[in-house]
């Protein structure tokens, strides 16, 4: 990469931590043939995530078809970043729960929630782009 570029590569190392500094991402998942995507809060459990869900269509859609795409990303005035999980998802079994008993996974409204749901990572991407937004800086005429 050439200095000045306004892209930048995460590495995998970058992107983790970022997984670990954040917990609300977007969760796109197959379902009867459609991709749906969502917002979920979430939180890093080793090299894994871990979500909680109620019965419903994100569920039933990672049940159905186990691949599914994460993605986080953040900006500011001056720089943005992303960081996108491909992998694959699964309920955990009621003796695997407990692994949401030492991370900070806790649901955003109160409605009940009781299965928790794993995406193991098969790919793990991220960028960072500095950002110029010329508009911002331009004086009305």
């Amino acid at each position: 990469m050439s200095d000045g570029d306004p892209v930048t590569t995460l590495t995998t190392d970058q992107c983790w931590a970022m997984l670990h500094e954040h917990e609300f991402g977007r969760l796109a998942f197959h379902l009867a043939g459609e991709v749906h995507l969502t917002p979920i809060n979430y939180a890093v459990d080793h090299e894994t995530l871990l979500f909680r869900t109620a019965e419903g269509s994100k569920l039933l859609g990672v049940v159905m078809n186990p691949d599914v795409a994460f993605e986080i990303d953040e900006y500011d005035e001056h720089r943005a970043r992303s960081v996108v999980v491909r992998g694959v998802a699964r309920r955990l079994e009621e003796d695997e729960q407990y692994r949401t008993e030492n991370i900070p996974l806790r649901p955003w409204v109160t409605s009940p929630k009781y299965d928790v749901v794993e995406i193991r990572p098969t790919e793990i991407t991220g960028r960072s782009f500095d950002l110029t937004r010329p508009w911002l800086h331009m004086l009305p005429s």
